[in-house]
């Protein structure tokens, strides 16, 4: 049985913007918001290593602690 823990994403996002973001990760779907032109730290609650987000861009895959970059709705991982 797994046991969800928090999945810490940093982020700086560039866009003027928040950004409310769907993160799919071990067949659920949560909300991620990115707070705009600030660099911070995102959490989802999940048990999975890497996660996808959806961007404006389309998916991206994103590891546990990766440091990430938001523009124009798209991450960019750093």
């Amino acid at each position: 049985m797994n046991i969800a823990s928090a999945f810490t994403i940093r982020y700086y996002n560039k866009d003027s913007k928040n950004h409310t973001m769907e993160v799919r990760s071990n067949g659920s779907t949560q909300k991620i918001e990115f707070t705009s032109s600030t660099t911070g730290s995102s959490s989802v609650q999940t048990s999975a290593s890497e996660v996808e987000i959806k961007t404006e861009c389309g998916w991206v895959k994103v590891k546990d602690g990766a440091k990430i970059t938001i523009q124009n709705g798209c991450i960019k991982i750093d």
